[in-house]
């Protein structure tokens, strides 16, 4: 038997199940759209659009990139917890954390000292985010990872000696 609109009375038409789920999955989208309305995007903007930090990234000594970076050094400090492995299998990816009991934390930065730019990694943290970073590092030989977090306009670091095994930045 035919229907009105065509189509066998058995089957219901594959476009309307098209026009369905389109639907479905529009309103689904407009909901998590306007859910996510109360997440403070305005202070991740802020924070990707501060200046990029070339020059601490083209200096080849920890203590230059440092200076260039924050224009200070850093004290060390027991509240700041660097993890990374005591001996690294391959220098191409050095699992490193850092994470704090520290307030009031605007950035965390990764040195490498022996890598030919020693600065490796550079993040600005958002007020009112964890102040917990996590990365993969490429290591050109054994030597230090230093962890600086800049608290309440201090700064405070981590040290800690990798001995790297097989690759890494020198091949």
């Amino acid at each position: 038997m035919i229907t009105a609109n065509g189509f066998p009375a058995t089957r219901r038409p594959v476009l309307c199940h098209k026009v369905l789920r389109r639907k479905v999955l529009q309103g689904a989208g407009l909901i998590a759209l306007f859910g996510l309305g109360d997440l403070p995007f305005g202070a991740a903007l802020a924070a990707a659009s501060d200046k990029y930090p070339e020059d601490a990234f083209k200096q080849k000594r920890d203590a230059d990139a440092i200076k260039t970076l924050y224009g200070t050094s850093a004290e060390t400090s027991d509240k700041v917890k660097l993890d990374a492995p005591e001996i690294a299998e391959n220098g191409a990816v050095v699992p490193v954390s850092v994470s704090t009991t520290l307030d009031n934390v605007t950035s965390i930065a990764f040195f490498v000292s022996e890598n030919p730019n020693a600065l490796a990694a550079h993040y600005k943290i958002p007020a009112g985010t964890l102040p917990n970073v996590a990365n993969r590092l490429k290591m050109a030989k054994t030597c230090n990872v230093i962890a600086i977090v800049e608290s309440g306009g201090k700064l405070y670091s981590a040290t800690k000696e990798v001995k790297v095994t097989v690759g890494g930045c020198g091949g």
